[in-house]
C-alpha cells in the first residue's frame, strides 16, 4: 500500500539537520522518496529502539519489590501469577508501541509454562505480528546458579524449614540440558520466524549459564548466523564473581568462545572496564544501556559516554522498567541523555550519539538492520510526534527539534508510529489491538490468580535476608 506521511520538521537520522515541510513517500513496507510537502504539524522521526526487554506482565512496584536490590529483586519475579502468553504479550509489546517502539528485544526470561514452550512462542509471535512491532524473541536458556552467583547450600541454611522447602521447590529444579536448550531455539526459529518476527539465542548471562552452554550458543550462532542476546556485569556482585572465575577475563573468554562478535547484544556492561570496551568495540558487538532499570534495582549507572569514547555501538533498553513504569521510551531517551551528554564543557554523548543510541543501533541489535536513516530504500519505520504541543511555547522560532524533543519529549506527544509501512499507533492509540481492554483483562487474572503465590510470598522476607547476607559476606566483600 503506498501512502505519503508529512512532516513539519524531518529528523531524518543521526548528524543530519531537521528538514521542514517534507513529505516521506511509502510504499512496499519501505520509503520511496522524501521530497518537499506541507507538514500538518507533525515532527517526523526514526521509530525508537527498545534494544533490551523481558515482555513482563507486571509493574513489579505492584508486587512490594521497589527498592530492592537486582540480586534479591530476582525472586520476586515468582510473586506474578502464570498468565495466558499472548495476552501478556500483547500487553507488553502494545505498551512499548505506544511509547514510540517500533523494534522490541523479548529476552524471555519469564515462560509462562501453561503448555509446552513452542506454543508459547507462537503466541508470543502473534502478538507481536498483531501489535505490529518487530520482535526479537530471545530464547531464554539458563542451566547455572538458580539461587546466587555460588553454591546456594549455605544460604539454604540460614531459612526456616518450611521457607528453605518452598525455595527448593521453586528455584531448584533440574534444569533441560544444555544441548536440548540450544536445540530448542533452533526448533522454535523454524517455527515462528517471519511478519517481523526473528529469533535469537537468550543465554541469561555468563554466570547462569554453564562452560558448555556458552559453547554450544557460539559454535550454534557461527553456524547459523543467528544473533545473540545476554546480560553482562549487571552488577558489582556479577563483576567480583567474574573475576574469580574467569582470571583471563570474563570478555576475554567470551571472544575466546565466538561469543563476542557483531551478531552478539550485551544489557548492561555497568562494570566493564577499558580493555573490555575496547575488545567490545573491534569485535563489533552492541552494549545496550538501561539507565532508568539500572537505577531502580540500585545495580549503577553504566558509563555511555566511556562506550561512545572507545568506540562501541551502543543502544537503549528499558529492561521494563522504565523510571514512571510507563514504558515512556522517550523519557528513557532524554534521561539517558540528561544523565550523561557532559561534564561542563566536556561534551561525552552528542545528540548524534543520542539518535543512533535510541534508534538505528537498538534496530540493529533486533533485527540485524543497518540502515542509518530515513531515506529511499530505508525501513518504512517512523514515529510522528505532536509538533503543535512540542512548540506551543516557543519564543524564539528557530530553536532545533530536535532540542524540543530532548527537553520534553514524552509519550503523550506520540501520535502515529509506522513500522514497515503498517499503522502500529494512529492519532495516539494502538490499532492492532485493544490496549486498555487487555490490561483490565490482564490486572483481573494477575488479581484472581494472587493466592497461587502465598507459598514464596511468605518465604520472601527470609531469602531476601539471606541473600543480602550472602552478598555482603566476606566472599563479595573481600
Amino acid at each position: 500500500m503506498k501512502r505519503t506521511v508529512a512532516a513539519s520538521w524531518l529528523l531524518s537520522g543521526a548528524g543530519r539537520a531537521a528538514t521542514a515541510n517534507q513529505a516521506i513517500a511509502i510504499g512496499d513496507g519501505r520509503i520511496e522518496n522524501v521530497t518537499a510537502g506541507e507538514g500538518k504539524g507533525s515532527l517526523v522521526m526514526p521509530a525508537l529502539g527498545n534494544a533490551h526487554d523481558h515482555a513482563r506482565i507486571a509493574r513489579l512496584s505492584q508486587v512490594g519489590s521497589y527498592d530492592v536490590p537486582l540480586e534479591a529483586w530476582l525472586p520476586y519475579l515468582t510473586l506474578l501469577p502464570t498468565v495466558d502468553p499472548y495476552l501478556s504479550s500483547a500487553v507488553s509489546f502494545a505498551r512499548s508501541a505506544r511509547g514510540g517502539v517500533g523494534a522490541v528485544m523479548a529476552h524471555y526470561t519469564r515462560v509462562q509454562g501453561l503448555t509446552d514452550f513452542p506454543t508459547e512462542a507462537r503466541a508470543v509471535a502473534k502478538a507481536a505480528r498483531d501489535v505490529g512491532i518487530r520482535m526479537a524473541l530471545a530464547v531464554h536458556c539458563r542451566d547455572l546458579n538458580p539461587l546466587v552467583y555460588d553454591p546456594h547450600e549455605k544460604l539454604l541454611a540460614e531459612l526456616s524449614p518450611a521457607a528453605c522447602e518452598c525455595v527448593t521447590r521453586r528455584f531448584l529444579r533440574k534444569p533441560v540440558p544444555a544441548a536440548e536448550q540450544v536445540a530448542m531455539v533452533e526448533a522454535v526459529a523454524r517455527d515462528i520466524e517471519g511478519g517481523g518476527v526473528t529469533v535469537q539465542y537468550g543465554p541469561a548471562g555468563v554466570q547462569w549459564c554453564t562452560d558448555e552452554m556458552l559453547r554450544l550458543i557460539g559454535k550454534a550462532s557461527a553456524a547459523s548466523n543467528r544473533r545473540v542476546h545476554m546480560h553482562l556485569l549487571e552488577t558489582k556482585y556479577q563483576r567480583n564473581w567474574a573475576d574469580r572465575t574467569f582470571p583471563q577475563g570474563i570478555v576475554r573468554y567470551l571472544d575466546d568462545i565466538g561469543l563476542l562478535n557483531e551478531r552478539v547484544s550485551f544489557a548492561h556492561c555497568i562494570y566493564l572496564r577499558p580493555d573490555e570496551m575496547d575488545l567490545i568495540a573491534e569485535r563489533g558487538a552492541t552494549i545496550v544501556v538501561n539507565t532508568s532499570s539500572n537505577f531502580i534495582v540500585s545495580s549503577g549507572l553504566a558509563p555511555l559516554g566511556e562506550f561512545i569514547k572507545h568506540g562501541c555501538r551502543v543502544a537503549m533498553g528499558l529492561d521494563g522498567l522504565a523510571m514512571d513504569e510507563d514504558e515512556d521510551a522517550l523519557r528513557e531517551m532524554r534521561l539517558a541523555y540528561n544523565v550523561h551528554k557532559a561534564s561542563g564543557f566536556d561534551i561525552r554523548v552528542s545528540q548524534a550519539d543520542l539518535m543512533r543510541f535510541a534508534t538505528t543501533n537498538g534496530r540493529f541489535a533486533v533485527t540485524g538492520m543497518k540502515d542509518e536513516v530515513l531515506a529511499p530504500g530505508a525501513p518504512a519505520d517512523l514515529l510522528t510526534l505532536d509538533w503543535e504541543a512540542l512548540s506551543a511555547e516557543l519564543i524564539e522560532p528557530n530553536v532545533p527539534p530536535f532540542d524540543l524533543v530532548l527537553a520534553k519529549g514524552v509519550k503523550q506527544h506520540v501520535v502515529d508510529l509506522i513500522v514497515a509501512g503498517r499503522d502500529v499507533v494512529r492519532s495516539g492509540k494502538v490499532v492492532g489491538v485493544d490496549l486498555p481492554a487487555l490490561e483490565t483483562e490482564l490486572l483481573a487474572v494477575l488479581r484472581a490468580k494472587y493466592p497461587t503465590t502465598a507459598d514464596v510470598r511468605a518465604a520472601m522476607p527470609e531469602l531476601k535476608s539471606a541473600l543480602r547476607k550472602h552478598y555482603t559476606g566476606p566472599l563479595y566483600c573481600a
